[in-house]
């Protein structure tokens, strides 16, 4: 049975960031993937880098410092794969009624508003009372940026087997010592859950990680919009092929990723209402993803048992934090200090919660 140093279980953006960044440091990486690697949660994703607002405060440095990584992360992967990730720096318009989402931002006069982005409609902002302000934030397509990943992590040799669903740890004595799939085993010195929304389905160590489930749609031939747009009920997210996507949801209702019609018509009429333009668009795509849930909506970082390291849980911002996430948890596994407190993010902080009593957290 081959060995490598690390396997990574999920091969979403968290798990292929991580991949790249250890094989930089010449460890042997596989990643164990249950289906088509980047077509979960990364692959549904609207893909705004956000580090402010309605991110959980506990979080925010971690996701500002994520943001500052951004450019060079794009930059490595689009060098290494040659792919165009679409990473756009326009700012995004903010609308709210909330004065605290809007702290810090640029107040935006109507006249401002309209300047910047005339396919906006003035009537509904004022109709909704809403102010607008401008946000200093990016966005990238993540369809795009998986796909650089997957062909970036091929390049610096990792290994990659898709297709089959890992179904428990392997441990020896008191340390994790592989993966079993559905098909066969897998042994390494240190294994990493970056499962997702599934990171609580396989590991001895109970993760309370749930599925969120997000429907989105995009639209083609709408109106010429450069910004990304927020309100409280919709975002809408240009592309630079004329795409929008439009979302998204927040539902709690198991691994369901049925589409419903009527969610995806409400979420275009909200869009519609602040750019009159949309409703002469045509849909392109629906879809749904499962965004990985923790009970305080932070996500799991660090070491939860010996051989045993964990990146999940990042809820709605896996693709703002995959550069931060990747740069930590290398850290941790190289036996580094990491410049920034982990305590927030540790597994410990939900309790043991092991199935095994012979296999304990090294943080326990």
């Amino acid at each position: 049975m081959r060995n490598w140093d690390v396997i990574i279980v999920g091969g979403g953006i968290i798990g292929l960031s991580l991949a790249i960044s250890l094989r930089k440091q010449r460890l042997r990486v596989l990643v164990v993937e249950r289906g088509e690697p980047g077509r979960e949660a990364s692959y549904a994703a609207a893909g705004m880098l956000a580090p402010g607002g309605e991110i959980p405060p506990a979080l925010r440095n971690l996701a500002a410092e994520s943001a500052r990584l951004y450019p060079e992360f794009v930059d490595e992967l689009e060098d290494e794969s040659g792919v165009k990730v679409d990473f756009r720096e326009h700012g995004t318009i903010f609308l709210s009624t909330s004065a605290e989402l809007l702290e810090g931002a640029e107040i935006l006069s109507p006249d401002k508003l309209h300047c910047l982005e005339p396919a906006l409609a003035k009537e509904a902002i004022v109709r909704g009372h809403a102010r607008a302000a401008f946000v200093n934030e990016c966005s990238v397509d993540p369809r795009l940026l998986v796909a650089a990943a997957i062909k970036a992590a091929k390049h610096r040799g990792v290994d990659i087997s898709s297709g089959s669903a890992v179904k428990q740890m392997l441990v020896s004595g008191e340390k994790v010592a592989g993966v079993k799939t559905e098909r066969t085993s897998y042994s390494a010195g240190a294994v990493v859950n970056c499962a997702g929304a599934w990171a609580g389905t396989f590991s001895h160590y109970e993760f309370p990680v749930y599925p969120v489930k997000g429907q989105m749609l995009a639209v083609v031939e709408g109106p010429s919009l450069k910004h990304v747009v927020r309100s409280e009920k919709v975002y809408v997210v240009p592309r630079s092929d004329g795409r929008l996507v439009i979302g998204s949801t927040l539902e709690n209702n198991g691994y369901n990723k049925q589409i419903d019609p009527n969610t995806i018509q409400r979420l275009f009429h909200a869009a519609a209402e602040l750019l009159p333009g949309l409703e002469k668009s045509k849909q392109h795509d629906v879809w749904a993803g499962l965004r990985p849930g923790t009970p305080d909506h932070l996500p799991i970082l660090g070491e939860a048992a010996r051989g045993y390291f964990v990146a999940t849980g990042h809820y709605r911002d896996g693709i703002l934090l995959a550069p931060i996430t990747a740069k930590l948890l290398t850290d941790v596994m190289l036996g580094r200090t990491p410049n920034c407190e982990m305590a927030n993010f540790s597994a410990a902080r939900f309790g043991r919660g092991l199935t095994n009593p012979g296999f304990r957290s090294r943080a326990s």
